[in-house]
């Protein structure tokens, strides 16, 4: 018991040391948690992806993904031009903040929200590389416990995306002036911009 347990608290610190970094997900889950606008749907998105990678990953097909560098490739150049049109949208928001409520045309519509989030977790290849590579890399090293290993890092991805989406609302009184919204949209937008250099410059 005691074994399984250190290899998920093993797993757990892993993971959480790998999804907490502000990245284009991160910024997203972020902005909508502080205003409140498809928390519940976003934050499912975020850890049942999680989950299914790091399941991928502790199940040993990172093998998969080192095999297909032409798709890695494919998903590099798609992700980098869609964190370059939200990192755009983001720059707009910097020069006409909205405010609390009634946001850009981006984050009107649950649904919209939703294929967002979809598009910041699945066209990113950091997220294969990542979860399913390095995840399932160190899951190895466990042996038959690498599956507590995985359940860890599942774990902690599903408690930071709660934290991230719900707890985000304490910040509302901060981001009902219109100045705050242009340091977060800035940040969004520097980290938007730059996750697309970064995916450009490696397709």
């Amino acid at each position: 018991m005691g074994t399984a347990l250190t290899a998920t608290a093993a797993g757990f610190g892993t993971g959480l040391s790998l999804i907490v970094a502000i990245g284009a997900q991160n910024a997203f889950v972020l902005r909508q948690g502080i205003r409140r606008e498809a928390v519940l749907p976003v934050v499912s998105i975020c850890a049942l992806s999680d989950a299914v990678l790091i399941a991928c990953g502790v199940g040993g097909l990172g093998v998969l993904v080192t095999a297909w560098p032409s798709a890695l490739t494919a998903v590099r150049v798609v992700g980098a031009a869609f964190l370059l049109c939200y990192g755009v949208l983001a720059v707009r928001r910097v020069c006409r903040p909205s405010g609390l409520h009634g946001g850009g045309p981006e984050t009107r519509s649950g649904r919209r929200a939703v294929l967002t989030c979809l598009a910041m977790t699945w066209l990113n290849p950091h997220v294969y590389l990542d979860t399913v590579l390095l995840l399932g890399a160190v899951a190895a090293t466990y042996g038959s416990l690498r599956w507590e290993f995985g359940a860890g890092a599942v774990l902690a991805s599903l408690c930071w995306f709660a934290a991230l989406g719900y707890g985000a609302r304490l910040l509302a009184g901060f981001f009902r002036r219109a100045s705050s919204w242009r340091v977060l949209d800035g940040l969004v937008a520097t980290t938007m911009l730059a996750g697309a250099a970064v995916l450009a410059a490696g397709a």
